[in-house]
């Protein structure tokens, strides 16, 4: 069996492109960075501590579900499925799965930072001696290819668990969903959590809790920059910010200004003006009804949905037309 090193199929953000993004966004009105650079170390680490958290209800009530209906799920997704997980993390959730899948052709976790899924990887392969391990280090929202399994996989399923389905604007979302259908082809599974509309109260603490770790977890974007594109942000000029914006049925994360600054990156000089705040993560929240449509537009049918007892969470089995 070849180690985590060895099997990995390395499609990593080259620093161009993380700096041409970045630019791309600070240039626009109003400003944004894209939140799939949250996860360096640093920031993997820190949305593993924002897990833990009492006010961040997704991760506990999606793991109860899971906890609950594992079974159920494995029974959806059949015998000798190729698992292919979007955003895998720590892969905790996958466990639950992975004790309960009949026989899988192979475990390909995809995640954009390459040292916390090597280590995730190399410690799931010690858990799981049996199961072939094809870590894939890729941006999932561009093109990247999973390796071919040893054993021939008799349903190709992807995993997307954590509503990071939230993330993405509503053509971003679809496409997204028409990837994963490209990816398991007619027949195959999506197995996916959405998070559900709420209290505003209850989902405005979620991104903003009172230890600050979502906090740090949104300023360590800027950290990234400094760090990495030599950008000069000064950290204690900008503050975080989470609100719900009801028009759109989402939460919005953003870094204010505190003051007019100037930043430098890449070469650039970037103006912001007090109280001017940069977009870094939308979190959309769906009725079961919207998700269904939205799904469908993608060539999914819903199949089962597994909820919590207050609705507040769901995790959906699709299956590709």
């Amino acid at each position: 069996m070849k180690s985590a090193e060895e099997a990995l199929a390395d499609y990593q953000p080259e620093r161009e492109r993380f700096l041409q993004e970045a630019l791309a966004g600070l240039a626009c009105e109003p400003k944004g960075l894209p939140c799939k650079y949250f996860y360096d170390e640093r920031g993997s680490a820190l949305f593993e501590e924002i897990c833990e958290l009492p006010e961040y209800y997704p991760t506990r009530t999606e793991l109860e579900i899971m906890r609950l209906h594992a079974k159920e799920m494995a029974t959806v997704l059949g015998k000798h499925c190729l698992l292919v997980e979007y955003g895998s993390g720590s892969s905790t959730k996958t466990r639950l799965l992975l004790d309960q899948l009949d026989s899988p052709a192979g475990y390909a976790p995809v995640d954009i930072s390459r040292d916390h899924l090597l280590s995730t990887a190399n410690r799931l392969a010690a858990d799981y001696p049996g199961l072939e391990i094809l870590p894939v280090c890729a941006d999932f929202t561009r093109p990247f290819e999973v390796p071919a399994s040893r054993i021939r996989p008799e349903c190709v399923a992807v995993y997307f668990p954590g509503s990071t389905i939230g993330n993405f604007l509503p053509d971003g979302a679809t496409a997204l969903l028409r990837a994963a259908h490209a990816e398991v082809g007619p027949g195959g599974m999506l197995l996916i959590g959405v998070d559900l509309v709420k209290r505003p109260d209850v989902l405005e603490r979620a991104y903003d809790d009172s230890a600050g770790v979502t906090a740090a977890f949104n300023e360590n974007l800027l950290v990234r920059l400094n760090e990495e594109l030599g950008a000069d942000f000064d950290l204690e000029r900008f503050s975080h910010r989470a609100h719900w914006n009801e028009a759109d049925a989402r939460i919005e994360m953003h870094l204010v200004s505190s003051v007019d600054q100037q930043v430098r990156l890449g070469g650039e000089v970037i103006e912001f003006a007090a109280g001017e705040a940069v977009c870094t993560e939308h979190s959309h929240k769906y009725t079961l009804e919207n998700f269904a449509t939205l799904a469908d537009a993608a060539g999914f049918d819903v199949e089962r949905i597994w909820t919590d007892p207050q609705r507040w969470f769901s995790v959906q089995a699709l299956r590709a037309r």
